[in-house]
């Protein structure tokens, strides 16, 4: 169904897709990267959730550009001042990937050199996607439009510093950090990474710690009490590696009303932040 909220994902399918997205978002935070001013926290780097896929958004560097992930389509796309061009994806390594953006974003007029910090194209992968699936990619965006909802209702409701709802290249997380605006004591207020008390609410469509699509909430600096906080049926706490409160994707597709399960969770754990983080 057309704009289903949380459909069913089966974690056994989208390894080789979910890989190949991810090599292409890390070509597309490259540009990024080598483009915007820094911001606190490195959100400079950061893609956003679009209609079809993930986007840089606007990139000003005369000439202004833009670089889309549409996995709606199967394609990435290069818009600037001057005009589109897209590459349709069928697998291809990220290297052509990247050869196509510069190319693209060479002939007109943006710095493509490796001044600029976007890596040599030699430097990144040229292992080919041959299981990629287009179909596959498509339910992939769905959901993360579902969680990319979801966080959007929970960021409207905090009245505290939030971040952007954003997809992080290199790990390939879709998530939003609270920010009270405490900072941790003996830590340098200029080094923000260090300094700033914060909660990352998050989704990822597996990882080495939990290999299948899983959401999850963690905390820095990370408070014991917090883990005495009374969790819905279906999450759990999560200690091998990181500590954090984990659900994985499937359990939530099974309840009955998804958001309204996140909507609790979520505010639980934000509630139990305020009361536990910002002493």
């Amino acid at each position: 169904m057309i704009g289903e909220r949380f459909p069913p994902l089966d974690p056994d399918v989208i390894g080789p897709t979910r890989d190949a997205l991810h090599a292409y978002a890390q070509v597309i935070g490259n540009w990024a990267e080598g483009h915007r001013r820094r911001r606190k926290h490195w959100w400079h780097i950061s893609l956003r959730p679009g209609l079809r896929g993930l986007t840089t958004g606007v990139i000003r560097a005369h000439p202004d550009f833009e670089l889309e992930l549409d996995c709606g389509s199967s394609a990435i796309r290069v818009t600037h001042d001057l005009g589109m061009a897209s590459l349709n994806l069928c697998g291809q390594s990220a290297r052509e990937i990247a050869r196509f953006v510069r190319e693209q974003l060479g002939m007109a007029g943006v710095d493509a050199n490796r001044e600029c910090g976007v890596p040599d194209d030699d430097a990144i992968s040229d292992e080919p996607h041959p299981a990629y699936s287009s179909q596959v990619a498509r339910e992939l965006h769905r959901v993360h439009a579902s969680v990319a909802a979801a966080l959007e209702e929970l960021r409207a409701g905090i009245r505290e510093e939030t971040s952007p709802i954003q997809v992080w290249p290199h790990h390939f997380d879709l998530a939003m950090v609270w920010l009270p605006g405490t900072r941790v004591k003996g830590q340098d207020p200029a080094d923000e990474e260090s300094a700033d008390k914060q909660m990352n609410f998050g989704f990822l469509f597996g990882d080495d710690f939990v290999p299948e699509p899983y959401f999850y909430v963690t905390a820095y600096p990370h408070p014991e009490a917090l883990e005495n906080v009374g969790l819905p049926a279906g999450t759990t706490w999560y200690v091998d590696g990181f500590k954090g409160a984990v659900l994985r994707y499937r359990d939530l597709a099974r309840e009955d009303d998804p958001s309204a399960y996140l909507h609790v969770l979520w505010n639980r754990l934000l509630e139990a932040g305020r009361e536990h983080l910002c002493g």
